[in-house]
């Protein structure tokens, strides 16, 4: 193993991937002469040149288009968004073409290509760059949706993006580039679709994704103190989604907490919730608990922003709920 920022991993892994296949190419806002907006690609115009990393204009429509063309025509283009809200101003091409293309062409054109950049909030950035849009991408059919947590997930999950024959949004987090963790040496990569138990436990499922999850590492360690034990899975790929392996969670603990940094109506989580009421309801020993930001656009004020954010504190209230211990 070997440490790496999630930045670094995210850079590795287009890296190896550009090295293996010369389809592959790198699009974006700032990608080249600066390294990245965040650096995650730092060194790659200076090893691949400025015909496979490629800096573009403010115009997210634009290079959203010039990508899904060139994937229907033979390549595999990665399309850096500088954030995911500058995504809708390119939501059209991504909706409307990458992920029809395949049903309306009659199975004529694939479209292999990777959107990733920064999901959801990142501190004091305010309302319209502060959005989680992950079930927005994910309630439509012909996209792939991944969310990582982890340096090692995020290599292994943004290689198998890049190496899927459709489109898939990959979406990281600022406020995740600069942490560390333990990344295989040599190839590897993970399947799209498959959760991960991080922490195994009886009395209670936590389901989380994305940067959020620290929340329910921060709240599992209280809780082991007053001798409860909690399980948190990381879905990871928020579509296609491991419903297995939180139906297995909630057979085993009998209750279940979601925790999901999105406004509350119509969230992944809610997705989740239908899926285990319709396949495991005679499991469950209670209602279970979605937690998610405050039902208004982000706020700039660090207090409100705090208050806005779901939590550690949060998540052992909820946890507290399922079991009855409030």
């Amino acid at each position: 193993m070997k440490t790496l920022q999630f930045r670094e991993a995210i850079a590795e892994a287009m890296s190896e991937e550009m090295r293996r296949d010369e389809s592959i190419y790198l699009m974006g806002e700032e990608v080249a002469e600066y390294n990245g907006a965040y650096k995650a690609s730092k060194g790659m115009l200076d090893e691949f040149g400025p015909d496979r990393v490629l800096d573009t204009p403010i115009s997210e429509l634009g290079f959203a288009g010039v990508g899904v063309g060139s994937a229907m025509n033979g390549n595999r283009p990665i399309i850096e968004f500088m954030t995911f809200n500058f995504s809708l101003v390119g939501i059209d091409q991504i909706i409307n073409n990458a992920a029809k293309i395949r049903q309306m062409s009659g199975g004529q054109f694939n479209c292999p290509i990777v959107f990733r950049g920064p999901t959801a909030s990142a501190g004091q950035l305010a309302a319209t760059h502060s959005q989680a849009f992950e079930s927005w991408y994910a309630n439509c059919p012909g996209l792939k949706v991944v969310v990582p947590s982890n340096p090692a997930d995020a290599k292994g999950l943004l290689k198998s993006a890049i190496r899927d024959d459709d489109p898939v949004i990959f979406m990281e987090s600022e406020q995740m580039y600069g942490d560390k963790g333990e990344v295989p040496e040599g190839e590897y990569t993970i399947p799209l679709g498959v959760a991960d138990i991080k922490r195994e436990g009886t009395d209670v499922t936590i389901v989380s994704f994305g940067k959020i999850i620290k929340e329910a590492y921060k709240a599992a360690a209280e809780l082991e103190k007053e001798g409860i034990s909690c399980e948190i899975i990381d879905i990871r790929t928020v579509r296609p989604m491991d419903y297995d392996a939180i139906l297995n969670s909630v057979k085993k603990t009998n209750r279940l907490v979601i925790l999901e940094e999105a406004w509350p109506f119509g969230n992944v989580a809610t997705e989740i919730i239908y899926q285990v009421q319709h396949q495991a309801f005679d499991y469950l020993d209670a209602p279970v608990v979605k937690l998610n930001t405050a039902d208004t656009p982000a706020p700039y004020s660090p207090v409100l922003l705090t208050e806005w954010l779901p939590n550690a504190q949060d998540v052992i209230k909820a946890v507290k709920k399922v079991l009855y211990k409030n």
